[in-house]
């Protein structure tokens, strides 16, 4: 199946490319394997990463405004829950991103166009090209329009496992923890990751998550719980 026509995608957005090639370069994914004669490559891994950057800066402008008695770790915790893979490839969902991806067949037969890693990439990359085309206020529309119920989520900063599990640790004088995949199962836009934390003379914990970040979060909370409840 053929990627959908960018025109639509337009419709979505609520932004009319003065140049289409822009758009369209955002929705190239490299499995098309496609070169320029001097053999460089059309694909958006370029735009992925500028529209990284400018997502970043754009949301510690929006955090540092909505919550102005927040301390740096807390905005840092915010920004990484905002501008990590999960939170792309949500928003590449919600405006179907993955129908306009032009990708190989096979890519796409194998669910590449709900694979999160492709659709996060291809975000980043179309936020590159709303600012390449219209400046910094168009990509800022862009990502308060569609990143606004996420912001608005939680009112308190999320608890990152890891980094806690790590305080706990280190302030009792022990290594860090460690994290180790045990297992890896299901299709690639689909996967299962299984997750083992060690620390230093402690049960193993493990936890299964969609992603090695999710999984590793969860079994940090897992062992987190454990020692907190044992009070150790």
């Amino acid at each position: 199946m053929s990627a959908a026509n960018p025109s639509k995608l337009e419709e979505t957005l609520g932004y009319r490319f003065k140049d289409k090639d822009r758009l369209k370069l955002a929705l190239v994914h490299a499995s098309t394997h496609k070169r320029k004669k001097d053999g460089q490559a059309i694909d958006n891994e370029r735009l992925e990463f500028l529209g990284d950057r400018v997502l970043g800066l754009v949301i510690a402008d929006l955090l540092l405004r909505r919550f102005p008695k927040d301390k740096e770790g807390d905005l840092a915790r915010r920004h990484t829950a905002l501008v990590r893979k999960e939170a792309l490839a949500r928003v590449a969902k919600q405006i179907n991103l993955g129908s306009y991806i032009d990708m190989l067949e096979a890519e796409a037969v194998a669910g590449g166009r709900e694979n999160p890693a492709i659709l996060s990439n291809a975000c980043e990359a179309v936020i590159a090209a709303l600012y390449l085309d219209g400046g910094l206020e168009t990509a800022q529309k862009f990502i308060h329009t569609f990143w606004h119920d996420m912001v608005a989520e939680d009112p308190t900063p999320p608890q990152d496992n890891k980094t806690a599990l790590q305080e706990w640790a280190q302030g009792r004088g022990l290594p860090l923890p460690l994290y180790k995949i045990v297992s890896q199962e299901g299709p690639a836009h689909a996967p299962v990751f299984e997750i083992e934390v060690m620390v230093k003379n402690h049960t193993p914990h493990r936890a299964q998550g969609t992603s090695k970040r999710q999984a590793e979060q969860a079994a940090a909370g897992a062992l987190l719980k454990t020692v907190l409840e044992m009070k150790l």
